[in-house]
């Protein structure tokens, strides 16, 4: 296809595009007549397909396919009522899966839903990459406020560190060096960095409450606070396995610095002004 043709679909897909109950949808009359069907008894059958692929997907299609009435114009100045249905963009990217592909519209359209709901994708991915990054910094925080509880009463930086071992050991059933082996954690990194959110979110909360009972039962010296930290380890790891959760069998996630470092990066392409060309 050619740059003008591509730019002409681009406009009038978008040129149809209308929000219904805050969800971006497109008339399926309009769509026929954009997707180079000239029979709607046709088209009904291309839908008929769509609608079965979002049954198998697990997707609901009264969501996606709403069966909704149109009023057309007549001759004379008379109207008419016919049968349309409002279909979301995951919809129209069924229905262009499974069109006649040697239509030019239908190769357009193939390509441009695709690209959108890659959109919609790429932005849930995002969010749940940036819910581990919120995690792995409030840990971090946690760690060191703990940090601070325990140094108050008596235990230095290499009783901590020992003290975090021990209920790491108590989650996960494992030490730190054979739990790094499983993950393939490099030697210098905290396993932190790797697990999985929900991971990160069970150390913290031991933590929290490791960090709460000291002050509250008044624990004092090494031994009574990592007796107290391994306790609540051991007690989330409960919660987690009765739900059938095993952290240690959860399978690694992505070095959390390095998706960090991409955050940051697409932020600053994001804000960076765009040159203009003279």
């Amino acid at each position: 296809m050619k740059t003008q043709e591509i730019k002409e679909l681009f406009e009038q897909f978008e040129a149809v595009a209308s929000e219904y109950e805050g969800v971006e949808c497109w008339s399926a009359r309009e769509m026929q007549a954009l997707l180079g069907y000239s029979k709607w008894e046709n088209f009904e059958k291309v839908i008929a397909k769509a609608k079965e692929a979002c049954a198998n997907a697990g997707e609901q299609i009264m969501y996606h396919f709403p069966d909704v009435r149109k009023t057309i114009p007549m001759p004379k100045g008379a109207q008419k009522e016919i049968d349309d249905m409002l279909l979301t963009r995951y919809a129209c990217y069924l229905i262009a899966q499974n069109g006649d592909s040697r239509k030019e519209q239908i190769a357009f359209a193939q390509n441009y839903f695709a690209v959108q709901t890659r959109r919609a994708e790429l932005v849930e991915q995002r969010l749940l990459e940036n819910e581990r990054i919120k995690a792995r910094e409030k840990l971090s925080q946690t760690e060191k406020q703990l940090s601070g509880v325990l140094y108050e009463r008596g235990v230095d930086s290499q009783g901590f560190a020992l003290i975090r071992s021990k209920g790491d050991q108590a989650l996960f059933k494992l030490n730190t060096l054979a739990l790094k082996k499983k993950m393939g954690v490099p030697g210098n990194r905290p396993v932190a960095d790797f697990l999985p959110t929900i991971s990160i979110k069970a150390k913290d909360l031991a933590a929290e409450m490791t960090s709460l009972n000291v002050q509250n039962k008044d624990l004092k010296g090494q031994n009574p606070i990592e007796k107290e930290h391994v306790d609540n380890n051991l007690a989330v790891r409960k919660m987690l396995t009765e739900r059938n959760i095993v952290p240690e069998n959860l399978p690694p996630a992505e070095d959390v610095k390095k998706l960090q470092r991409k955050h940051l990066a697409e932020e600053k392409k994001a804000l960076k002004p765009t040159s203009k060309k003279k």
